[in-house]
């Protein structure tokens, strides 16, 4: 499969790990590409970061309006009705980045996918539902889009997964962050959720303990 279009940021040590972000709708990899530095990662833990830009696509519930979009939302109830068959698609083009990471000497399980809401929906069904056993799942300001649907790859209660949420999101309401991770709780995972009073954004406190939990998934135990 051919890969899409993304920015790629290597670190200047050799890369020991990798990142996949995943953009929101209407955004690009140019949405999070900025906060790397911002992160002050280790040298050490040569971690290299992918932002894949979404295909343009009409979306619904703007009008139809073309976007840059993993799939289309139709409706915007509190349970989000959403094209599936795109997020899968999405998901399958994701799941390439990855093959192409092992490809480049990156196991899967140095691997993380990271996601701010549609981002984070394809991130979920990524990490839980793909072909990949990978190091750890980040999803922001999201929701898990395919619960119903998913047929779970992954049964380790240990692995790790961030749920950062803003508590005044008008976008993606918090309820929607809590459900994923009761989703979660009830196969077993062990989630660790985070609030902030932000709404459908990114803010500095988040930004550091993305850094913290990236740094506890991604070091190598001595």
């Amino acid at each position: 499969m051919k890969l899409l279009p993304h920015i790629e940021v290597n670190p200047e040590e050799p890369v020991q790990s990798t990142v996949i972000w995943l953009h929101g709708l209407g955004a690009d990899g140019n949405d999070f590409a900025p906060i790397v530095p911002e992160l002050r990662l280790p040298a050490e833990l040569g971690i290299r970061f992918i932002f894949p830009h979404a295909p343009s696509m009409p979306v619904t519930v703007n009008g139809g309006y073309v976007m840059p979009a993993w799939y289309d939302i139709l409706e915007m109830s509190i349970d989000r009705k959403i094209d599936t068959e795109q997020l899968l698609k999405s998901a399958e083009a994701i799941e390439a980045f990855i093959d192409r990471e092992i490809e480049r000497g990156v196991p899967a399980h140095r691997i993380v996918i990271a996601g701010f809401s549609q981002g984070g929906a394809v991130a979920y069904q990524v990490a839980f539902g793909g072909r990949h056993t990978l190091a750890g799942v980040m999803a922001l300001s999201t929701y898990f889009a395919t619960s119903d649907t998913i047929h779970f790859t992954r049964e380790d209660a240990d692995f790790p997964v961030l749920v950062c949420h803003g508590t005044l999101d008008p976008v993606v309401p918090e309820a929607l962050g809590q459900k994923a991770c009761e989703q979660l709780k009830s196969r077993g995972f062990q989630p660790r959720y985070l609030t902030y009073p932000m709404e459908h954004q990114v803010c500095m406190e988040e930004i550091n303990d993305i850094s913290l939990w990236l740094r506890e998934t991604l070091s190598f135990e001595v």
